[in-house]
């Protein structure tokens, strides 16, 4: 199972719509608002690498109102 944790910045004050749309996706297991840095904090996982590059590139890096994003891939075999 591969697994992704993508850090998103948002415009201020939709954070809601987009935890409602992330929870929406398939793939997206976990999605967190947070302080600091980042806006919300997604994981993701999919049976393949290249369906989890997918759901980022066209699912997630394209709602509206999504400012940049961070992902970071986990390491198949160490958890």
């Amino acid at each position: 199972m591969a697994t992704a944790y993508v850090l998103i910045n948002c415009e201020l004050g939709s954070e809601e719509s987009i935890i409602d749309r992330l929870r929406g996706l398939e793939g997206v297991v976990e999605v967190h608002g947070t302080f600091g840095a980042y806006d919300i904090l997604a994981k993701i996982e999919s049976p393949r690498v290249e369906a989890l590059r997918e759901t980022i590139t066209w699912k997630i890096r394209k709602i509206e109102k999504i400012r940049s994003t961070l992902t970071l891939m986990g390491i198949e075999g160490q958890a």
